[in-house]
């Protein structure tokens, strides 16, 4: 890159140093003859006018340009000065009360962005051709396209700084926003990105994340537990004890549920053919969540299966008199064998 710019200044002064050669060149020639002479003259003049103009302009545009200069060096060292504040906030090294580390980061790229705007509006009547009506026109027709260009993109800086500020997740936290349940990879003024359990990365406008709900499963999981929580049904025939007892059992052999606070089972719903049962239990690691629903439902079937317990539509069991069991034949005696048929009838009242 640097070999490719140097060429190109080369390339510009072997063209300027060109065009002096020729224009001397024909002013001189153009002297040689006495019927060109006055046309070398008026080159000669015009030349000379030129570099005069040139030179004043140059020389009435130095104060312009050491003003110009002197805002750039002072928004300059100032920037590094709030960089090297925010990433000392950041390390830790300095603290305010209710200022917390994570927000040091953005805020840096505010007081930037604040910084270069005042910079830029300092420095802009210093411009070449800042008064011109040229420049005017130009800088009218460039606000416009950035006003009506720019409306999604200024919603999501303002949604980014509020999301900010209101702290609903931090990096590394499992999360649900609208339908989407991942990690946080990264937010910043325009987006959030959330990988999920399948590894897929999704982007979220901050917008978008803004007009939604969110759902943090990690920000109360180290200190108080996340509840997770699952539902059976089953028939009114078995215990309720009995199925308490099971699902309790089921969830202290599922790796990743806390003993501590005990699980416990809520009943949710009488409904017309059985009892809605809830099972609850703690766990400190959110991002096991699904890992962790699956050894419990498996631990649910192994304690029902054990007990002899059918976890299964009611309905079938009262129309299936006389059918075999739906619990698999591991957990079943060797002599099982499969009740009879009974059939019933209405009796008629004796006639008077």
């Amino acid at each position: 890159a640097i070999v490719s710019a140097l060429s190109g200044v080369v390339r510009l002064l072997f063209l300027l140093l060109a065009v002096i050669c020729v224009y001397v060149c024909l002013e001189f020639v153009l002297s040689r003859f006495p019927w060109t002479r006055g046309m070398a003259e008026e080159l000669l003049v015009a030349g000379r006018a030129a570099l005069a103009w040139l030179g004043s302009g140059l020389l009435g545009y130095l104060p312009k340009a050491l003003n110009l200069v002197l805002i750039v060096i002072i928004a300059r060292y100032v920037i590094r000065l709030a960089r090297w504040l925010f990433l000392q906030i950041e390390r830790g090294s300095v603290t305010f009360d209710g200022f917390y580390p994570e927000w040091a980061r953005p805020t840096y790229q505010i007081v930037r962005f604040i910084l270069l705007t005042f910079a830029a509006v300092a420095a802009f009547p210093y411009l070449p051709g800042a008064g011109s009506e040229g420049f005017r026109g130009i800088s009218l027709l460039l606000g416009v396209m950035v006003s009506l260009g720019a409306a999604s993109a200024v919603a999501n800086i303002i949604a980014g700084l509020v999301l900010t500020y209101m702290r609903p997740f931090r990096l590394g936290e499992r999360v649900k926003i609208a339908e989407t349940t991942g990690d946080v990879l990264s937010k910043d003024l325009f987006v959030v990105r959330v990988r999920t359990i399948k590894n897929v990365d999704v982007t979220i406008p901050n917008s978008l994340v803004l007009a939604n709900h969110i759902i943090n499963f990690s920000s109360n999981a180290q200190e108080h537990g996340l509840i997770l929580h699952t539902t059976v049904t089953i028939g009114y025939d078995a215990p309720w004890r009995q199925v308490h007892e099971l699902l309790i059992t089921a969830a202290r052999r599922t790796e990743g549920l806390q003993t501590e606070p005990a699980p416990f089972v809520l009943q949710t719903a009488l409904d017309d053919f059985y009892v809605r049962y809830e099972l609850n239990a703690h766990t400190d690691q959110p991002a096991e969540m699904a890992a962790i629903y699956s050894r419990l439902h498996a631990h649910i079937q192994d304690a029902f299966n054990e007990a002899g317990v059918e976890i299964m539509s009611p309905h079938y069991v009262a129309a299936r008199d006389g059918n075999r069991t739906a619990i698999p034949d591991d957990y079943l005696p060797k002599d099982y064998q499969p009740g009879g048929f009974t059939l019933g009838w209405a009796r008629r009242p004796p006639q008077r």
